[in-house]
Formats: C-alpha cells, sequence, structure tokens
C-alpha cells in the first residue's frame, strides 16, 4: 500500500483487510510478513491518533460556584 499518511478511518479499514487476507492462510510467507508489518505501522498510527484525540477531549463540570468548569478528560472516573 502507498506510504501515505491515512486517516484514522481509513487505517481501520486497510486494517481490516489485512486482517481478513491474514486469517485466509493463502497468501505466501513473505507477503504475510509484510501485510504483519503494515498491519502494525497502521496499528501505531491508530493509536497516535487516538491519544491526539484523548488529549483534545475535555469535560464541562459544574464549578464550586454553579458555573461551567472546563476539566481535562479522566477515563478513570
Amino acid at each position: 500500500m502507498a506510504t501515505k499518511k491515512l486517516d484514522f478511518e481509513q487505517s481501520m479499514a486497510r486494517l481490516e483487510e489485512i486482517v481478513a487476507l491474514l486469517e485466509k492462510g493463502e497468501a505466501p510467507l513473505e507477503q504475510s510478513l509484510a501485510l504483519f508489518e503494515e498491519g502494525t505501522k497502521l496499528m501505531a498510527n491508530c493509536s497516535a491518533l487516538l491519544d491526539k484525540a484523548e488529549q483534545q477531549v475535555s469535560l464541562l463540570k459544574v464549578g464550586a460556584e454553579g458555573q461551567p468548569e472546563e476539566v481535562p478528560f479522566d477515563t478513570e472516573e
């Protein structure tokens, strides 16, 4: 596949294609390794995009005086 930067949805779609190809088990070893390598790079790209999106997410909570207060998103709450 081309080396252009894919967005999250494109990366996920390509990952699904790769998984389907590898699950068939019909690809020669060399091609399987190349697909696995491509999938690994796509996973890293998806992870980076998700990390970036998480950093941009914030919550609005009611502050001490009843006013909205913006706080960072915390998945542990």
